[in-house]
This record gives structure tokens, C-alpha cells and sequence, in this order.
């Protein structure tokens, strides 16, 4: 049973996890950014890496969900606190880690039962996913800090050493 594809998805979706928690940590949740408050775009991506990931046509609400409430233009009575959130994705991220560990390479082709989409394809439209809203966060972030929050690209060469790289004013360049 080979899953060398599957391990690679698993080591690339890892920074993933990591740096919305960073964005988690670092963001202003109360800046408005596209109309909405930037909870709101953290809890619609943790909600489709929940739902997305592995067949969204097999799928829970988290208890705290209210309908809609996955679409930041939708106005709704729940209000999720960063500590809320971070429980999400740590519950997500537990979620997709579990299910990547029972993949092979050859389910990757496949579609879940009731699926238009492939695993894999689940696997890339949710890595596109996060990543793009992490970038938002970082730059609602940057733009009002003048810090970038820290980006892990590899997890090996991840330290914890802080959620900042630095302040760069406009133009300086990176050393």
C-alpha cells in the first residue's frame, strides 16, 4: 500500500495548519476587511477545511454552527471568540491529519461517495483555500501593524520563536 503522495500532502498541509494559527494570533479578529469582521474569514476557512477536506457530502456542523454563518456576508448571532477558534483548528487540523494518515495513493483518484471531486482534488482546492485566506489575514496584519506575521514554509525548519519577522517600513527590503 504506498502512500508517498499522500505523506508529501500531509508534510505540505502541515505549515498550512500552522500558519493560520499564526494569523490567529496576530490578527486584529475585529477589523473589518471585505465587510466583514476578520473572525468571520478565519471561522469560513477553518469551517471548509472542516467540511471540504475530506467529502462535504459526509459532513457535521461543528455544534456552534449557525446556518450560514460559513459565509462572512451573512449576518449571524454567533460570535466566536479567538480561543473558540483555535479549538476549531486544532480540531480540524486533527481531523484532516487522521484522514490523510488512512489514504493511499491510489485513493487519491477517487471520489468519496457523493463527491464531484477527487480526494485529491479536495486535498488542493482546501491547501489553495487556507493558504489564500491566511494571506488576507497577514495582510489585514501587515497593513496595520507594519509587521508580517511569521510564514512557515517547511515544517522541519520551523522554530517557535516568536509570530513576527520583523518591522519593515515601505520600500526597506527584507534582509
Amino acid at each position: 500500500m504506498a502512500n508517498t503522495l499522500c505523506m508529501i500532502i500531509k508534510e505540505t498541509v502541515t505549515p498550512n495548519f500552522l500558519n493560520i494559527r499564526t494569523s490567529i494570533r496576530t490578527y486584529d479578529r475585529d477589523a473589518i476587511c471585505c465587510g466583514a469582521p476578520c473572525w468571520r474569514w478565519v471561522y469560513h476557512a477553518l469551517h471548509s477545511a472542516d467540511k471540504w477536506f475530506i467529502n462535504p457530502n459526509d459532513y457535521q456542523e461543528p455544534a456552534f454552527h449557525e446556518e450560514g454563518m460559513d459565509n462572512p456576508d451573512n449576518p449571524t448571532s454567533v460570535v466566536l471568540s479567538d480561543a473558540q477558534l483555535l479549538e476549531y483548528l486544532d480540531a480540524v487540523e486533527q481531523k484532516t491529519m487522521a484522514y490523510l494518515d488512512t489514504l493511499t495513493d491510489d485513493m487519491l483518484s477517487e471520489k468519496p461517495e457523493g463527491c464531484r471531486y477527487t480526494r485529491l482534488e479536495l486535498v488542493l482546492r482546501q491547501f489553495r483555500h487556507i493558504s489564500f485566506h491566511t494571506g488576507m489575514l497577514n495582510g489585514q496584519t501587515a497593513l496595520a501593524t507594519g509587521r508580517f506575521p511569521m510564514w512557515v514554509s517547511e515544517t522541519a525548519k520551523y522554530v517557535d520563536d516568536g509570530i513576527f519577522f520583523g518591522r519593515y517600513r515601505k520600500g526597506q527590503v527584507k534582509p
